[in-house]
C-alpha cells in the first residue's frame, strides 16, 4: 500500500518531494519538514511513518507551540515526583511513550532555547533526563520535525541553536505553498468534494471552469488547509449544485489588489517567460559558482524545484 497517496497532487515539485520522502522513510534518518502553515506537513510526516520500519509502532505528535515553556520539558522528557509544584508522582514523557516508534515535533521553531540542548543530547546519544532527576534513560525513537519558519534566520538571531538545526536538517523536505502548485488545485478540489460528500452523506457539488480559474488565481495564505475548509463549507451549503465564482467568499474577488508589487515592469511588447526564467537561473548559478542550494535561495525556490527547472531548461550540466 502506498501511504503517500494521501498527498494529493501531480506537480513536478511535489513528485520530486515524494520521491525523496519515500527513500528517507525506509531508513531511520532524522527528517526536517519545511513549509508554510497549512501545506500538509503532518500529513507528510504520517505518510513517512506509515511507510517506515516503525509503522506498527507508536506515532506520537507534539505541537511545540501549544505548550508553555514550563511544561514542554516535562511533556517531552518526563519528571520526577516533587520536581516542581504539582508534580505529585513520577511521570514518563513522550520520548518514553514513543520508545521504538516515531515522535513528530511540529513547529520545532517554537521550541524554547532552554530545551533545545536536551533535544540535541537525545539526537546525539538517545539519552533523556527527566526534570528533577539525576538518572537518565535511553530510548529508541525516530524524530521527524517540522517548521513553518526559516530556521536559518533563527540561528542567525540566536533564537535557535545552530548545532541542533544541523542535527535536525539531515534530510530536509520542503513542501511548496499551494500558490506554487496551482495545477494541483483541481485534483485537491475533487478529492475534498468526494471526501465531504461521503463524510456528511450529501451530494457533492461541482466547480465550474470559471470557478477553478478563480481558485488558481488566488494567493492562498492558508494553503491546503484553507482550500479544504472552503470545500467543506461549499459542500454543505451548496450540496449537489454547480459552484460559480459568485458563490465564492469576497476575498476571492479582490486578488488583484492583494498582489504585492515586485519592482519588475512587464515590457510593452511582452516577453518570453521561459527564456527569462532560464536566464535568471543561469545568473544565479554563476553568482554562486554553481552552488545549487544557494542559487535556490537567491531565486526563492526549494532546491528540488530548482533542479527540476534546470532540467527543464537543459541547465542540469552546469
Amino acid at each position: 500500500m502506498d501511504h503517500f497517496n494521501s498527498i494529493i497532487g501531480q506537480s513536478p515539485e511535489l513528485d520530486s518531494l515524494i520521491r525523496s520522502a519515500k527513500i528517507a522513510a525506509s531508513t531511520d534518518v532524522t527528517i526536517l519538514i519545511k513549509g508554510e502553515t497549512g501545506t500538509g506537513k503532518e500529513v507528510l510526516a504520517s505518510a513517512i511513518q506509515k511507510s517506515s520500519r516503525r509503522a506498527d509502532k507508536k506515532f506520537i505528535t507534539l505541537n511545540c507551540a501549544a505548550l508553555p515553556e514550563g511544561l514542554i520539558e516535562s511533556e517531552l522528557f518526563g519528571h520526577k515526583k516533587g520536581a516542581f509544584t504539582g508534580a505529585n508522582s513520577n511521570t514518563q514523557g513522550l520520548f518514553k511513550a514513543a520508545d521504538g516508534g516515531t515522535l513528530f515535533l511540529d513547529e520545532i521553531n517554537s521550541l524554547p532555547i532552554s530545551i533545545q540542548g536536551k533535544l540535541l543530547r537525545f539526537l546525539d546519544s538517545g539519552e533523556c533526563l527527566p526534570v528533577g532527576d539525576t538518572l537518565s534513560y535511553n530510548v529508541d525513537v525516530r524524530i521527524i520535525a517540522a517548521t513553518n519558519s526559516d530556521l536559518n534566520k533563527q540561528t542567525a538571531t540566536g533564537e535557535f541553536r545552530q548545532d541542533l538545526y544541523f542535527r535536525l536538517n539531515v534530510v530536509p523536505l520542503e513542501l511548496p505553498a499551494l500558490a506554487q502548485r496551482t495545477d494541483d488545485i483541481e485534483h485537491l478540489v475533487k478529492h475534498f468534494l468526494k471526501m465531504f460528500a461521503k463524510t456528511h452523506g450529501i451530494d457533492a457539488p461541482h466547480f465550474s471552469k470559471a470557478t477553478l480559474k478563480t481558485l488558481k488565481g488566488y494567493h492562498w495564505p492558508g494553503n491546503i488547509r484553507e482550500l479544504r475548509n472552503l470545500c467543506e463549507r461549499l459542500s454543505i451549503l451548496l450540496s449537489g449544485k454547480i459552484i460559480e465564482p459568485e458563490n465564492l467568499p469576497n476575498e476571492f474577488h479582490h486578488t488583484e489588489s492583494q498582489v504585492k508589487p515586485t519592482g519588475f515592469t512587464l515590457p510593452e511588447l511582452g516577453l518570453q517567460l521561459d527564456t527569462l526564467e532560464a536566464d535568471l537561473i543561469y545568473q544565479a548559478l554563476n553568482r554562486t559558482k554553481g552552488n545549487r542550494s544557494k542559487s535556490a535561495r537567491l531565486l526563492g525556490l526549494s532546491r528540488d524545484t530548482l533542479l527540476y527547472r534546470m532540467q527543464k531548461h537543459g541547465l542540469s550540466t552546469l
